[in-house]
């Protein structure tokens, strides 16, 4: 039992000397501004929320608008299902299966595929 909580207290102690390790790196920054250099006015809190939020929700909108405009102009839906299409058959007979040979006998190949169990 002595051994688990020896364990415990080790891995404690590692997370906590890690912790402190991180803020104690972090303490330089808390300096003051040096002499020679210039000491800039304090950032509003409502112009940097406009930086930060407002210019990434615009392009948002904006790309999405130009996505989605030429779409609306053109006159398609956008529903959540997506638009029904019609069947495709790129490189096959123009006139649908109309075209396709039918088999004319029974050991014939033609016609398309054929399963047997």
């Amino acid at each position: 039992m002595t051994t688990k909580l020896a364990r415990r207290v080790r891995r404690t102690s590692v997370v906590l000397l890690a912790g402190a390790l991180v803020l104690a790196a972090g303490a330089p920054a808390g300096a003051d501004v040096p002499v020679g250099w210039s000491d800039p006015a304090p950032v509003d809190p409502v112009e940097a929320a406009l930086v930060f939020a407002g210019i990434p929700l615009l392009l948002f909108l904006v790309i999405t608008a130009l996505v989605v405009i030429p779409g609306v102009v053109k006159g398609e839906r956008f529903t959540p299902g997506g638009q029904a299409t019609e069947d495709q058959w790129f490189g096959g007979p123009r006139s649908g299966t109309a075209e396709l040979p039918a088999p004319d006998a029974t050991e014939s190949q033609a016609g398309g595929a054929s399963g047997r169990w």
